[in-house]
């Protein structure tokens, strides 16, 4: 990927639990607090229209959060907005800067991600034989659909990425997806965590 920016040293946090945001995706999200709409009038006025997509953790917010690009946006009749981040690169927190705005900006460092401003990974492990079969049975058990079509045909990185966001894992899997160093890496605790569930398993519990 390339952009036209420079990663900036500081960006504006948003954070939301439950909430992920992999290399190269993209998320939706409704902003309609009176800070994150001047969060978004801000960003909208910079060259790079980053926001940092974190998840609480404790008292704090998580270590390791994603920075998204606005790349849409719309406002409803009762001044709500809809907007659509496009992935840029993963950072590590450095230090959380409060009372300069009404939102959480950070000072960040991009510098172990920088395979996320490439383009997308592929997964030569990926085995979609054995791992179809687990999905199906993970999903028909949580009442979930999807285009199995679309699937087979999706590449490894859409398919891994897609599903670490969308499946209905707890907020600590979610983050230890998030973390994975590797598409290879992500793929393998995917698969670990659906095979976990199928097994009655507390996935919360087992990363604690």
């Amino acid at each position: 990927m390339r952009f036209r920016f420079d990663l900036p040293a500081r960006i504006p946090l948003f954070p939301l639990t439950g909430a992920v945001l992999m290399p190269r995706g993209r998320i939706p999200l409704h902003v309609f607090e009176p800070r994150y709409l001047q969060m978004l009038d801000d960003t909208l006025r910079t060259d790079h229209r980053l926001i940092g997509l974190i998840q609480p953790e404790g008292e704090g917010l998580a270590a390791i959060g994603c920075a998204g690009r606005v790349v849409a946006f719309s406002e409803t009749d009762d001044g709500r907005q809809m907007i659509s981040l496009l992935a840029v690169s993963r950072f590590r927190l450095t230090e959380v800067q409060e009372g300069f705005t009404p939102y959480l900006t950070a000072e960040v460092d991009w510098s172990s991600f920088a395979r996320d401003l490439k383009g997308p990974e592929d997964d030569p492990g990926l085995d979609r034989d054995t791992l179809f079969p687990l999905l199906r049975r993970y999903m028909d058990a949580h009442e979930l659909s999807t285009d199995w079509d679309a699937a087979a045909e999706a590449h490894d990185e859409a398919l891994i990425n897609s599903l670490s966001m969308v499946l209905p894992f707890s907020s600590g899997d979610r983050q230890a997806l998030l973390e994975s160093p590797t598409l290879a890496d992500r793929r393998e605790l995917l698969q670990g965590l659906i095979e976990f569930a199928l097994h009655g398993g507390d996935t919360e519990d087992r990363l604690q």
